[in-house]
């Protein structure tokens, strides 16, 4: 199988998880009557709570949380993958949380975790200060994910600011690469479409990236602009700044298509430094 069609929910999502679940719940469902086989939902979807205190308390572990176990029960309810961007995970070992992605298989069981490895610390001038190291613990390990499709890889907003990850992930066998987000007003403008089809291009890959949107608890804004992205850089679908579902349907073999046209996949080299350069030392050949 290499066509498939995939779905991102865009959201707004609430401090309160239940709001969160009574909200997403209906949009999944619309995504597969709409005839998706892959949903994706964003970053923090579960919950989109600022206040670190109150964040730490609503936190569940895995096996206790609201939200897994309502996406769970909806990827078998209706025998889709289901993508939980992110969620915010009490951790047994750690005060922090982690800020964890859930790949759910159709029988409701969990496929892939992937932990955000880069943590949102800035300054980025919109009157809000982030500090994601204070509240969460980064991840240790890129991860892929094995579907009917082939192989996906996993990864969370502020990691697509680190091309390396994505390179790891496509050269290690990533057709198609996530980045659900909760990008700030700000980044987004500047940044958010240039980084999407930067990645799509650099690897040859697929990238799809379900986010928040909207403004949120404390006058957080998040961007929107859901977007699916093609090998060769086209836009296939763009959700724009308010909630709902975009859907493409995804060919793998523009994936061989374009890799095929630029395999620069395969022409890493090798090379020494960054050194300093010295016009006088290299005229004398040392």
């Amino acid at each position: 199988m290499s066509k498939f069609t995939v779905a991102c929910v865009q959201t707004n999502s609430k401090p309160d998880p239940a709001v969160n679940i009574a909200e997403v719940s209906p949009m999944i469902r619309e995504a597969k009557a709409r005839g998706a086989h892959f949903i994706t939902t964003p970053e923090i979807v579960g919950m989109f709570e600022p206040d670190k205190p109150a964040a730490r308390a609503k936190a569940k572990l895995e096996e206790e949380h609201e939200v897994l176990i309502a996406f769970r029960g909806l990827a078998a309810e209706l025998g889709v993958w289901l993508h939980a961007g992110s969620l915010s995970v009490k951790l047994a070992d750690d005060e922090r949380l982690a800020n964890r992605s859930f790949l759910i298989a159709p029988d409701g069981n969990i496929a892939a975790r992937y932990t955000k490895i880069h943590m949102f610390d800035v300054q980025v001038g919109d009157g809000q200060v982030y500090r994601e190291s204070a509240s969460y613990k980064p991840g240790e390990e890129g991860v892929l994910a094995e579907t009917p499709w082939g192989t996906f890889g996993l990864t969370i907003c502020y990691d697509i600011r680190f091309p390396y990850l994505y390179r790891s992930l496509a050269q290690a066998g990533a057709k198609v690469l996530f980045a659900p987000a909760a990008f700030t007003k700000v980044t987004g403008e500047a940044h958010w479409h240039v980084l999407q089809r930067a990645r799509a291009i650099e690897n040859g890959c697929f990238v799809v990236s379900a986010a928040q949107c909207g403004t949120h608890s404390k006058g957080r804004q998040t961007y929107g602009h859901s977007i699916i992205v093609a090998p060769w850089g086209e836009v296939l679908a763009d959700a724009g700044e308010e909630p709902g579902i975009i859907t493409a349907e995804i060919d793998l073999a523009k994936v061989d298509e374009a890799r095929g046209k630029v395999p620069s996949l395969t022409h890493d080299r090798e090379f020494a430094g960054p050194n300093l350069y010295d016009a006088a030392l290299r005229e004398a050949g040392e």
